[in-house]
């Protein structure tokens, strides 16, 4: 037997580039189940748009990290808010082209945890926080781990709660508040003692209330598809007009009025009850 005739004898038990493609593709598929006409069925792969919308804000969570690494903090600050309005825009878009899946749920979880939970306590915590030696560190772990802790009991809770309202803060909200508060005090140069211990207290604060059972209203049930009067519109033109005066103070206005909102309608349940 000749060295030709060997070789083409072997060469069919090599693999080719098509195979191991092949073999990649197949080991490598998503697989899920989803309901589709009141049975289950087995679905391959995953939605391209909503899943775009989440890495985009799973990139923005990161690269907030990476300028608070590199001193850049009003980038950072602006990052995450960009991860914010992205996240929006996710859910959205899946309910608008019927593409909602399980793995695209999941995927929006981890992309907030990273954008909304480790990041704000990076930035806040290379800011300022490391000043404050241990105690620092513990309010910044403090914030990641409530993040954590919230996400996943917003996961187990779906459906079992009253869309109308979240159980604690949402993670965005607390996310926009840290930020925010970074952004502002990082543009007035406010590096005293007394500014370390106020966002000690912001990041702690927003940590807790993220896993408390305060009640903050979701705007889920506000109808965005039907008319509304006119001085609605002018109302929203005039508040993105005030808001680019000063973006830092005016958000950190806008969400410190939110996140207060919960204590405060809780304490004014309390009192009407008692």
């Amino acid at each position: 037997m000749n060295r030709d005739s060997h070789h083409s004898e072997q060469e069919p038990d090599q693999p080719s580039d098509e195979d191991l493609a092949s073999t990649f593709m197949r080991e490598s598929e998503v697989i899920e189940e989803a309901e589709e006409g009141g049975r289950k069925v087995r679905r391959k792969g995953v939605y391209l748009l909503p899943n775009l919308f989440t890495t985009s804000a799973l990139f923005s969570g990161f690269f907030a990290m990476v300028a608070a690494v590199n001193g850049d903090f009003t980038t950072a600050s602006i990052a995450i808010f960009i991860a914010m309005v992205l996240d929006g825009l996710d859910g959205r878009v899946a309910r608008l082209t019927n593409t909602q899946s399980d793995f695209g749920a999941e995927y929006d979880s981890l992309s907030d945890m990273l954008s909304f939970g480790v990041a704000p306590g990076l930035v806040a915590f290379i800011w300022i926080l490391q000043d404050i030696g241990k105690t620092g560190w513990v309010v910044a772990f403090l914030y990641v781990a409530c993040a954590a802790l919230r996400l996943a009991r917003f996961n187990v809770q779906i459906g079992s709660v009253d869309k109308k309202w979240f159980i604690g803060l949402p993670s965005p909200s607390a996310a926009a508040l840290v930020a925010a508060s970074v952004w502002t005090f990082h543009s007035f140069d406010a590096d005293a003692f007394g500014f370390k211990l106020l966002m000690l207290f912001v990041v702690g604060a927003a940590g807790i209330l993220m896993v408390s059972n305060i009640r903050y209203y979701s705007f889920k049930d506000v109808d965005l598809k039907g008319p509304v009067p006119f001085v609605f519109l002018l109302a929203i033109v005039l508040g993105f007009v005030v808001i680019s005066i000063e973006p830092s103070v005016m958000l950190l206005l806008l969400f410190g009025t939110y996140v207060i909102s919960g204590p405060a309608m809780a304490l004014m349940r309390k009192l009407k009850h008692s």
